[in-house]
């Protein structure tokens, strides 16, 4: 094997190690979302949360969740959270509403992006449900409530980063989403009385 890259000379030689860093520097690139996103699933890096299902110790010690809302430069809809603060002990599920409001006069599409801060409780906010897991769809004048569900892990009080966490915040921001052309297509046939999208 060896034998092939002697009989190279020097330029061949180096554009074979251009191609090979070109070649795996664009495999790192591709790569790197993905791993990013499971490192920061996995170690609640960047107040990345967690998902699950309930838990199933609570705890009398209480924590303050603040909720945030944005939205992304010049997309149209309003966003709010209908309460802003909320006191939950640890373990307990909670459950929080963020209203949005499309004042356009066509559909709008949105993805939430979302963080928790202090990034050292990410690890302990656990998700069960929530709107930011997959698209919304508001129609023209269309507002509606959507909610999350949630609870913070116990575990955070054996945390030293996380532990004298008195107050987290729970932050989202929409951003502009393509509808699919079947979610359009369905959106634009006339639906029987009494029947919505």
């Amino acid at each position: 094997m060896i034998g092939w890259w002697r009989r190279l000379s020097d330029n061949q030689r180096t554009a074979a190690q251009a191609v090979g860093v070109v070649v795996f520097m664009a495999g790192m690139g591709w790569a790197a979302v993905p791993l990013y996103d499971l490192f920061c699933r996995v170690t609640g890096y960047g107040g990345t949360t967690q998902l699950g299902a309930g838990s199933e110790r609570v705890l009398d010690q209480t924590v303050r969740i603040r909720f945030d809302a944005s939205t992304v430069r010049d997309f149209p809809w309003e966003f709010r959270p209908v309460e802003r603060t909320m006191d939950l002990r640890l373990g307990e599920t909670g459950m929080a509403f963020y209203e949005a409001y499309n004042p356009t006069d066509e559909p709008v599409a949105g993805t939430a992006s979302y963080n928790v801060t202090p990034y050292a409780a990410g690890l302990y906010f656990i998700k069960i449900d929530c709107f930011c897991f997959e698209y919304q769809v508001l129609q023209p004048g269309e507002r509606v409530q959507m909610p999350v569900t949630f609870y913070v892990d116990p575990e955070m009080l054996d945390d030293m980063d996380a532990r004298d966490t008195h107050t987290i915040t729970l932050s989202y921001t929409f951003h502009p989403t393509e509808i699919p052309q079947d979610d359009l297509a369905a959106l634009a046939r006339p639906q029987p009385d009494g029947e919505t999208n």
